[in-house]
């Protein structure tokens, strides 16, 4: 046979068992192992598991860090305290996003957790011998860990629960311990000052400069601002990870199917008791900096109001997405400049809480509101609103 006829093993180096594409990417040309005209097509698994796994999405998350970062020079200090309030909450709704949204485990008890970070983070950075308990901690990096790893320990020991019940009882256990946590609160005046006298949240000091005051490096809105955002973004890359690992795989398991997983070999109560504990930190955390923006912190503050706007910020954000729970956090906390101005604008909604119909029910029945047309209409949320315009784009101008 001629060399045309017969192919050698130079010609056809897939018949060693090597597939095509293999082969095609130990040829030294210096391009891309991705084959051309096929942008979307993985040869490994470490670029389907990338973080940021296109082009694209490296570049317009590089463009909105940068453009949120800018927001601290344009935008006035009272928009700016708004929105740093708002990235502390999405840290809580991501810690929430990964019991409730990755690991199935129906949570209404956050607002417990934010109360033990809150506190201890005011506790030790709050001025020993004073009206209140205080220790003299004022270092962000000390009285920050320590906040998440208090509500861990907290979460932790209410894990086990978590083994044994499911659903809805697992839903009403957790929301029990909201009421549980009023009364402590409540009571324990020597920590919290009591209700409707309070005392001074967490001290945002960094290597000896304050960040709750006007300095050389920019007024206190700014500071708190870039911090908030700063903490966001390192706990939301953390959030990510931990959903592309091992551990996050787990989790999806056992949301999806418990016996099925573990079957297979998930042990279910060491990854529950540690969604739980990670979720528990996340939210101790955001309770120690949430109140360090107003720096006042009081037991009526943490009601079953706020574990319904942390379910809020999940389901209208998008479940087990870390990305949805930062928009419906920031959807939920710019909602709250409009709902306080009802006063002005409708006679009957008074701003008195001893008032019904107030601006504080009106929220209530709003994000009951919200949570039902979303479930009905966008189960996946915001995120899921911003596939679906993604997937149009991307198609255009075919329907399909």
């Amino acid at each position: 046979m001629s060399d045309r006829e017969s192919p050698t093993k130079e010609r056809r180096p897939w018949k060693q068992g090597r597939p095509p594409m293999a082969w095609a990417a130990d040829i030294p040309t210096g391009r891309s192992r991705r084959p051309r005209g096929r942008p979307l097509l993985y040869t490994s698994y470490s670029q389907d598991m990338a973080l940021l796994d296109t082009g694209a999405k490296k570049v317009w998350t590089g463009l909105l860090v940068l453009v949120a970062f800018g927001l601290s020079v344009v935008l006035a200090d009272r928009s700016l305290e708004v929105l740093a309030g708002a990235y502390v909450l999405a840290i809580g709704a991501i810690g929430l996003n990964i019991v409730t949204g990755y690991a199935g485990q129906v949570s209404l008890g956050h607002a417990f957790f934010v109360a033990i970070g809150a506190y201890t983070g005011a506790a030790l950075s709050g001025p020993p011998g004073g009206r209140t308990l205080g220790f003299g901690v004022a270092e962000i990096w000390i009285w920050l860990p320590a906040a998440g790893l208090m509500a861990a320990a907290a979460g932790v020991l209410v894990a086990p629960l978590a083994t044994r019940l499911r659903g809805l009882y697992l839903a009403v256990v957790t929301l029990g311990l909201v009421f549980l946590g009023e009364h402590i609160f409540k009571e324990w005046d020597a920590l919290t000052g009591g209700p409707g006298v309070g005392r001074s949240a967490a001290v945002p000091q960094l290597f000896g400069v304050r960040l709750d005051q006007d300095g050389p490096l920019g007024t206190r809105e700014q500071l708190l601002y870039l911090l908030m955002l700063v903490l966001l973004i390192v706990f939301a890359v953390a959030a990510r990870n931990l959903a592309r690992s091992r551990i996050g795989r787990a989790f999806m398991a056992i949301r999806d199917r418990d016996i099925a997983a573990e079957v297979m070999g998930v042990p279910l109560t060491r990854y529950k008791v540690l969604a739980f504990g990670i979720s528990s930190f996340y939210a101790g955390c955001a309770g120690a900096l949430l109140y360090s923006i107003s720096g006042y912190v009081e037991p009526g503050s943490f009601s079953l109001l706020l574990s319904v706007q942390f379910i809020a910020m999940v389901l209208i954000g998008g479940v087990a997405t870390v990305s949805g729970a930062i928009a419906g956090a920031l959807f939920i906390s710019l909602l709250q400049p409009l709902t306080r101005s009802l006063p002005a604008l409708v006679p009957f909604v008074s701003a008195d809480t001893t008032v019904t119909p107030n601006v504080f029910q009106v929220e209530t029945v709003l994000y009951g509101l919200l949570i039902i047309l979303f479930l009905v209409f966008e189960p996946r949320g915001l995120f899921g609103v911003w596939i679906r315009v993604r997937n149009y784009w991307k198609s255009w101008p075919f329907s399909y």
